[in-house]
């Protein structure tokens, strides 16, 4: 079946636009927020609000389509990834930001074919900041053609993280000791709130790289090939070939950044996607 990929993107693109609008209206106001998994797992209308219109207009114009979406998901739905058109969707990343109307918040979108990653988007609306790449067709910065740093030295490296959402002892053990064995070792380190700010900042130069444990699909879909079209390296925690599925990622502006970066992780196992 042959696939029109700018098809996909354009009209991915106009929904993209009227979720950022939404994201936009709501920003400063008075959230409606609920808990999910822990406390600090949170989930607000406007994450509900754009996933559905995201999901709906994609449905809409490509029936045959399918769907992994972070509230979804959360909801109940079956995380399954198969050959088919797949759009992995996150409607409002970095959705603590969101609720202390912190401006590093995204909607990422990622189209896997074949499990292939086709298009990724990462918007953030109210930085005016979108982040875009297609299959061998390069990463984009609001239209401008953006590139990794390139850089390979990890104490010249500046290394985004983050702690997650989750309030088990065991985890947050590994992520301060993981933390410890980089600190020191490089210019320093960063969290912004967001894996797609994140992973963006890494495609457009801004960070030399970035790890975490704990994601899941919708957090990464959009931004491995967004870093990978920059010219990243994209990889797993353990040094070894990235699954979008395994909940973990370590992305640099070179392979051997992204491999001496792994090297030094403590593992952290959870139950895959």
């Amino acid at each position: 079946m042959d696939h029109d990929v700018e098809k996909y993107y354009t009209t991915c693109m106009k929904l993209v636009n009227k979720a950022a609008e939404v994201i936009e209206t709501a920003f400063y106001k008075t959230k409606q927020v609920e808990s999910k998994s822990c406390d600090m797992d949170l989930v607000t209308e406007t994450d509900k609000e754009v996933e559905k219109l995201l999901i709906d207009g994609l449905h809409l114009a490509f029936p045959d389509h399918k769907f992994i979406g972070e509230e979804s998901t959360a909801g109940g739905e079956k995380c399954i990834l198969t050959d088919a058109p797949t759009w992995i969707i996150d409607p409002v990343d970095g959705t603590m930001n969101f609720v202390h109307s912190l401006p590093l918040i995204a909607i990422s979108i990622g189209l896997l074919i074949n499990k292939k990653p086709i298009i990724g988007i990462i918007c953030n609306p109210i930085l005016k900041q979108t982040y875009t790449a297609k299959d061998g067709q390069g990463a984009f910065l609001n239209g401008t053609k953006i590139k990794v740093s390139g850089e390979t030295v990890l104490a010249k490296a500046l290394i985004a993280t983050e702690s997650g959402t989750n309030d088990d002892p065991a985890k947050i053990e590994v992520v301060l000791k993981n933390l410890g064995a980089l600190l020191g070792k490089c210019h320093g380190t960063r969290s912004l709130g967001s894996a797609a700010m994140n992973l963006a900042s890494v495609a457009s130069g801004g960070c030399d790289a970035y790890y975490e444990m704990g994601l899941h699909a919708w957090d990464m879909a959009a931004g491995q090939l967004i870093v990978e079209e920059a010219g990243g390296t994209v990889i797993d925690t353990t040094g070894g070939e990235f699954d979008l599925m395994s909940r973990r990622v370590v992305c640099a502006s070179s392979e051997k950044l992204a491999k001496d970066i792994a090297s030094r992780l403590t593992q952290y196992e959870m139950e895959r996607d």
